[in-house]
């Protein structure tokens, strides 16, 4: 092991460590830690916008292919930082109304066309009884989840009757769903604990136990 690996793995240890410190109380390793790491998150986003959005998106056409209306985004993205102005920082409501009409236009119709209406094909197109019997009815719990999902989320009249009824059904559809996320996103952490674990023992304690061989 060179000596910049090892360092390397001293390094990443005594960061490691410092995070899982905070399971006992915050301290001040923590605090180095959580500030290292939200300083060179925020300089790794600064240098890759500037490269890859600045430089690539619009100086480099603007003065290469001549594309000159780019600076109309530009002047919107500069106009972004009058909200360090008390007295100017209402310019930059310009560039969000811009922004989230923009989005919202352009993300309507991709999520209709890429996500909605090809969920609602697949959706009603699992229900082919020549499937299988086990198919049709894991489809059809499909179908009355969508339905029941979509119906406790109709507000235009009040939740009654049979419509009380399948709105109760969507919620725990909701709930089923929430549950899988949730232990999904648990699983997920865990996995990033076992590694980080790995790492301690397999890595860290190889270059101790180096040290004395």
């Amino acid at each position: 092991m060179s000596v910049v690996e090892f360092l390397q793995i001293w390094i990443v240890a005594f960061f490691t460590l410092s995070l899982f410190s905070f399971l006992y109380r915050d301290n001040p390793f923590y605090r180095l830690a959580e500030h290292i790491f939200a300083g060179l998150s925020a300089g790794y986003y600064v240098g890759l916008t500037w490269h890859a959005v600045i430089l690539q998106q619009m100086i480099d056409p603007m003065i290469n292919d001549g594309r000159w209306y780019l600076v109309f985004p530009g002047m919107l993205g500069v106009l972004m930082f009058s909200r360090f102005t008390k007295n100017y920082n209402w310019l930059s409501r310009l560039s969000l109304a811009f922004v989230m009409g923009n989005t919202a236009g352009i993300f309507l119709l991709s999520e209709l066309h890429g996500k909605v209406l090809p969920q609602i094909r697949a959706t009603m197109l699992s229900l082919d009884p020549s499937r299988g019997a086990a198919e049709f009815f894991l489809a059809l719990i499909v179908v009355v989840g969508v339905i029941s999902t979509m119906v406790y989320f109709y507000f235009s009249k009040e939740h009654k009757g049979v419509l009380g009824g399948v709105a109760k059904t969507g919620i725990w559809f909701i709930m089923v769903s929430f549950g899988a996320h949730f232990g999904y996103t648990v699983m997920a952490r865990i996995s990033l604990l076992i590694g980080r674990v790995q790492f301690l023992i397999d890595d860290w304690g190889g270059s101790i136990t180096g040290l004395f061989s």
